[in-house]
C-alpha cells in the first residue's frame, strides 16, 4: 500500500545537514505502525514526504501504486484529500467553525452531497464519543475532546492511510490512553493503515510493530 525506497532528505543553508538518509519503509493495508526516535532525526519530515507536502532529494515514495514524483501539485493535493488523513499534536481544529463543520471539511473538499455529509458526520461524532456536540465551538471543548474532533476529521472520508504526529503530546495520561485506544480502534474499523510518530513507549505499545528511526535508517523493535 505504501512503499518508501531509498529516500534521503537534507536542508541547505549554513547548517546544512542530512535529515533522512536512505530510508526504506513498506506498509500494508490494515497495519498500524509506530515510529520512534530522537528529536531531529526526521520523523515528522518523513510524514511530510509521505504526504507529498515536501519532496525527497533522492528515492521514491508510492501510495496505492502511484508515485508521488509523477504527480504535479494539484495531483498531490487530490491524493491527500482522497487517500490520507492527518492527526496532529496541536489538533489544528479551526476555531471559528463548530465541531460538525470541522469534521465535515474533508467531505466538503471532496464535494460529497450535503445530505450525505450530515449523515456521515453524525455517525462519526457518535463513534468518537462526541454525539450531541456538533454545534459546540472548539473553545468549549477540552483537550481530549479537541483531539477526538481531529480524529473524526481525519477518518471521515475513509482514507487508506492515517498519519498521526505526536497526537497525544498535549494530553494528560488518562486522556492520552483514551485517545490512543480510540485512534487504533477507528483506524482498524475503517480498514486503514496508520503511521504513529511518537516519543512515548505507551503510545508505541498500541501499534502492531514499532520502528526506531536513526541516522542509519530503521530498526525494528517489539512493542513494550
Amino acid at each position: 500500500m505504501l512503499s518508501v525506497r531509498h529516500v534521503s532528505k537534507s536542508y541547505p543553508g549554513p547548517r546544512s545537514r542530512d535529515v533522512l538518509h536512505d530510508v526504506n519503509l513498506d506498509l500494508k493495508g490494515g497495519e498500524y505502525v509506530a515510529i520512534m526516535g530522537e528529536s531531529g532525526v526526521g520523523k515528522s519530515t518523513l510524514l511530510n514526504l509521505i504526504a507529498g507536502l515536501d519532496a525527497p532529494d533522492t528515492g521514491t515514495i508510492e501510495l496505492a501504486g502511484v508515485a508521488l514524483a509523477a504527480l504535479d501539485d494539484d495531483g498531490r493535493t487530490r491524493l491527500r484529500r482522497e487517500k490520507i488523513g492527518f492527526v496532529f499534536q496541536a489538533f489544528h481544529v479551526l476555531p471559528y467553525l463548530d465541531v460538525a463543520h470541522n469534521v465535515e471539511l474533508p467531505l466538503a473538499l471532496l464535494e460529497v452531497p450535503p445530505k450525505d455529509r450530515a449523515r456521515r458526520v453524525d455517525a462519526m461524532l457518535a463513534a468518537v464519543g462526541l454525539d450531541g456536540r456538533g454545534t459546540s465551538l472548539p473553545r468549549e471543548l477540552s483537550g481530549g475532546e479537541l483531539q477526538r474532533v481531529a480524529i473524526a476529521r481525519a477518518l471521515i472520508h475513509e482514507p487508506m492511510l492515517v498519519l498521526a504526529d505526536e497526537p497525544t503530546g498535549n494530553l494528560d495520561p488518562d486522556n492520552a490512553a483514551q485517545i490512543l485506544d480510540l485512534l487504533r480502534t477507528r483506524v482498524k474499523a475503517g480498514g486503514a493503515a496508520a503511521i504513529l510518530v511518537t516519543h512515548s513507549d505507551r503510545a508505541a505499545a498500541t501499534a502492531d510493530r514499532v520502528l526506531r528511526l536513526t541516522a542509519a535508517g530503521f530498526t525494528a523493535e517489539a512493542p513494550k
